[in-house]
């Protein structure tokens, strides 16, 4: 036999050896295969649970949005929402300016308890090429804070996708803003500033990306690093903070640095004058206890509360991190948060400072009769 027959024997046994073996393996359970979106396994973890209602203390949401309001029943439904949470007051940031913030604030004022909803103005940055667009929009705002306004609102449009009249992105530092800035602290208002996203939003869309799901489900968050940069963003915002050291800046979300509370603890003490809301970053401060609560022991007269969107249910989340001593407890959006988070516990004087003490120092006119129980 040559060896040519040799190789066919042994082909063909090799072939007959392994059609055995995978031939006896079972077909996949369809039912067991699944997206990863879809994986929500019920915890067998059993420890003490203590959820949260309403708010310990009464507090003031520094972050919400509310445009669409008509005439004054809208406050009925609204104070009665905000009653059940333990909520004194909230900071409406949607304020828009000029004619349309003083029709809201003819309706606000019509309530009687008008002094529970506080509103921030806002400024239009696609104009800034118009001859007079400093001076016009610095008489904005003192018409604004005459007609009510007690802070000013940036969005993220502005200093990301606002473009002037040649398709240039409108950078938030632009020294034509200065201005505004300066009124702001001259006039004693917080200017409360969201810049950029979370850093993750720029880094590919891969399997090391923490933001994968939220990226997938809602892939117009992507950012192009090749456009501008997240560090790129931030550091025209802190380049403000730094130039106008007599104005109140509160940054959004923490400054998209909750996951990195070291760094942004380097960040407080380069700018004194820089406040923090812990709106939309809840999820962030409850996967690190410790490290949380060395940084709210640290800046306890800095935080403020703040929840961003308007969803009353979302409430109690933000409660039991802040509150309790919980371990273990679910975040309410998976695509924000996969992971399970555990409750500072604060103490009641940084909790009350939080909740409402480091707004009555920022916010001008704010009634701390409010807040008492």
């Amino acid at each position: 036999m040559n060896k040519f027959n040799y190789q066919l024997i042994f082909l063909f046994c090799f072939l007959a050896f392994t059609n055995s073996i995978f031939g006896q393996r079972q077909p996949i359970d369809s039912s067991l295969i699944m997206d990863f979106e879809k994986y929500d396994p019920i915890s067998t973890l059993v420890v003490p649970e203590n959820p949260v209602t309403s708010a310990k203390f009464k507090f003031l949401d520094i972050h919400s949005h509310h445009w669409r309001i008509n005439d004054v029943t809208y406050f009925d439904k609204l104070f009665a929402e905000m009653d059940t949470l333990n909520m004194g007051a909230l900071v409406n940031l949607s304020g828009r300016g000029g004619k349309r913030l003083k029709s809201m604030m003819d309706i606000v004022n019509q309530h009687p308890q008008k002094d529970r909803f506080i509103v921030f103005t806002n400024i239009e940055l696609r104009s800034i090429d118009d001859p007079d667009w400093t001076e016009n929009t610095v008489k904005q705002i003192e018409f604004d804070v005459a007609n009510g306004a007690r802070g000013l609102k940036i969005y993220k449009s502005q200093g990301m996708s606002n473009l002037d009249s040649m398709g240039n992105r409108i950078a938030i530092d632009d020294p034509r803003i200065d201005a505004v800035w300066a009124k702001c602290g001259e006039l004693g208002i917080p200017v409360l500033i969201h810049s950029a996203d979370p850093a993750s939003f720029w880094n590919p869309h891969d399997e090391n990306n923490e933001r994968w799901l939220e990226l997938k489900l809602r892939p117009g968050r992507k950012r192009d690093p090749k456009i501008f940069t997240f560090e790129q963003i931030i550091g025209e915002q802190h380049n403000i903070f730094k130039k106008h050291p007599t104005t109140t800046f509160i940054a959004a979300h923490m400054g998209w640095y909750a996951n990195d509370l070291k760094y942004l603890s380097t960040l407080m003490e380069a700018m004194p004058n820089m406040y923090v809301g812990i709106g939309a970053v809840i999820a962030e401060l409850g996967r690190q206890p410790r490290m949380a609560n060395w940084f709210f022991e640290k800046y306890q007269d800095r935080i403020l509360f703040g929840k961003d969107s308007y969803k009353p249910k979302e409430f109690p989340t933000y409660f039991r991190v802040l509150e309790t001593a919980d371990e273990y407890f679910p975040y309410y959006k998976k695509y924000h948060a996969y992971w399970r988070m555990y409750g500072l516990n604060l103490p009641d004087n940084i909790l009350k400072k939080v909740y409402y003490q480091n707004a009555l120092n920022i916010i001008p006119g704010l009634d701390a009769k409010l807040f008492e129980d």
